[in-house]
This record gives C-alpha cells, structure tokens and sequence, in this order.
C-alpha cells in the first residue's frame, strides 16, 4: 500500500477517487452526477494549493485525501484544510487514513504549512477517534452561507 499525490494525466485515479468519496459518503449526486471536465480536471490538478492524494492497493483506490492550502494574512504561512477524506470499507482500520494525513503534512511543511486541519460531524466516532488520535480537539460551530 503506497500513496499518491495526483496530477494532471491521472485521469482513471482521479475518477477512482470521485467514486470511493462517491460511495463511502453515500452521495453519488454530488461527486458523480456532474463530473469536471478533462480541460478543468487538468487546471485543477496542476495546482499547488490542491492537495488530492489516493492511497493504492496495486492498482485499485483503497483511499482518498482532498486538501486545500489557505495562504494566512497575519504571518507567512499557510493552512492546509482537508475537505474530503475517505477509506473503503474493508481497507478501514489498517493505517490508510493515518498514512494520507502524514503525506498531507509532509507537503504542507514543504509549503510553509503551520498546521493541517479538518472538521468532523457529531456522531461519526470513526472520524472523531482517528482525528483525536493525531491532533487537539477544537469544538466549533460551522455555518453554510448560501449564495443566493
């Protein structure tokens, strides 16, 4: 089992990645109804503030990682904000997420990172366990603003 920072040309892995998000979340609606195309799947990958990392058994996805770095006002540095991280079911327990997270900090501190950090919803105590596990626990309030 190894990981893999995807860029541009990894068309099947990032498909791959988009189907287990797809699946382990139960929202096929949002991460397969409407898929970016090859040009804004290529832009995307190129950049350096977006982190996605799959973790692979052989050729299969058995994990994926998507990251965003937040550049700071208030010192040089940045933020890295994971955003979706999921494990097949029959790969969970193994180290999977826990091997993501520590790539996503190695190149967060290659990108003058200060801290990694993720949000995790009450009743999911797989998430809250692992995420305690590996950092401190800060009780927030989240808030969606739509657009309208």
């Amino acid at each position: 089992m190894g990981t893999h920072r995807l860029v541009p040309g990894d068309c099947l892995l990032f498909g791959a990645m988009l189907d287990l998000f797809a699946e382990s979340f139960g929202d096929p609606e949002s991460y397969s109804n409407a898929r970016p195309t090859p040009d804004y799947r290529q832009a995307l990958l190129a950049r350096t503030d977006v982190v996605a990392l799959v973790a692979l058994a052989g050729q299969t996805v058995v994990g994926a990682l998507v990251a965003y770095e937040l550049p700071k006002f208030e010192q040089e540095r940045s933020e890295f904000y994971i955003y979706d991280l999921a494990v097949a079911e029959k790969w969970r327990r193994c180290g999977i997420a826990t091997a993501m997270i520590d790539e996503l900090k190695t190149i967060a501190k290659a990108n003058a990172g200060w801290v990694v950090y993720v949000q995790a919803d009450y009743g999911d105590e797989p998430a809250v366990a692992l995420y305690s596990k590996l950092g401190t626990r800060e009780d927030v309030m989240h808030f969606d603003l739509p657009l309208d």
